[in-house]
């Protein structure tokens, strides 16, 4: 009995949260080496399944890192990253299409059905949705050529609106395509973050592997549960953020002054860590707003 109790004071205090966030679009960034864990992709794809049965809109743009670095290896290339990202020739370019944008996306939207759910994959053999241009990166001795890698710069809102509308979850990979229709590959954090902000999402939530923003990187358990962009940008100034953590808060301040209001960054390991950091009332990770 205590333990049905237990179960309805849960439901209780989602509630809440299901009331508030009902209608809003949530943008979920899967990607890192959390994927390649089968069991903890299908419960991120379970908790995402729940939030469309109870009214929310969650949209997923996914990487695939991880698998991309194995189809290479196997194909004989060696992969090669400039300043982070992964400088992309013809080649490169056509095991990312394959991997990211035809393994990895119908997966994905294979395992949301699989589920119960309803999905729809955006891709370039169905629908494109992310429209972009080349980038160059800036060097010591000009700029740095990374060859088909692109950033977006057009999102297709409408049909990613009307997927949502009709209860379908919009399953997109980060590649875009130029006004020659050349694809190009794209950051999956800076691709998740042009759709919250076309979408004029609620929330974008990262999902990594690591528990959040913490005041001791070393130290699981000086998580930061709430943090606001001013005291985000002073971890970053007094070193407490470092290493790879960097770009992705400063990604989550730039998204946030640019309007989508709360952004999330969660471990997707941790089962139904989604559906915790959304639907109780101290989350499980870190939550960051404007203030």
């Amino acid at each position: 009995m205590q333990q049905a109790i237990a179960k309805a004071d849960t439901l209780i205090e989602a509630m809440g949260w299901i009331r508030e966030f009902r209608d809003k679009i949530t943008v979920i960034k899967l990607g890192g080496s959390f994927m390649d864990d089968a069991d903890a992709l299908r419960h991120v794809l379970l908790d995402i399944v729940f939030m469309e049965t109870v009214g929310m809109r969650p949209v997923v743009v996914h990487g695939g890192g991880p698998a991309i670095n194995r189809a290479m290896t196997e194909a004989g290339i060696e992969s090669r990253f400039v300043q982070g990202r992964r400088y992309t020739d013809e080649a490169t370019l056509g095991i990312v299409e394959r991997v990211l944008a035809s393994e990895v996306n119908e997966r994905i939207a294979r395992g949301i059905e699989e589920l119960g759910g309803r999905a729809m994959t955006l891709s370039f053999q169905a629908t494109n949705v992310l429209f972009g241009k080349r980038i160059q990166l800036d060097g010591d001795d000009g700029p740095v050529d990374l060859g088909n890698v692109g950033h977006v710069t057009r999102v297709d809102r409408m049909t990613i609106d009307n997927l949502c509308y009709a209860g379908q979850v919009p399953v997109i990979p980060s590649m875009c395509l130029d006004d020659d229709e050349q694809k190009l590959n794209v950051n999956a954090d800076t691709a998740a973050t042009a759709v919250a902000l076309a979408m004029g999402a609620e929330k974008l939530v990262f999902m990594s592997d690591v528990n959040g923003v913490r005041r001791d990187k070393d130290d699981p358990d000086s998580l930061i549960h709430s943090l606001t962009a001013q005291e985000g940008h002073e971890l970053i100034a007094t070193g407490a953020v470092a290493a790879g953590m960097i770009p992705k808060v400063e990604a989550c301040l730039e998204t946030l002054d640019k309007g989508v209001r709360k952004i999330h960054i969660i471990d997707g390991r941790i089962r139904h860590s989604l559906l915790l950091e959304v639907y109780t009332t101290k989350g499980i990770g870190t939550q960051i707003v404007q203030g």
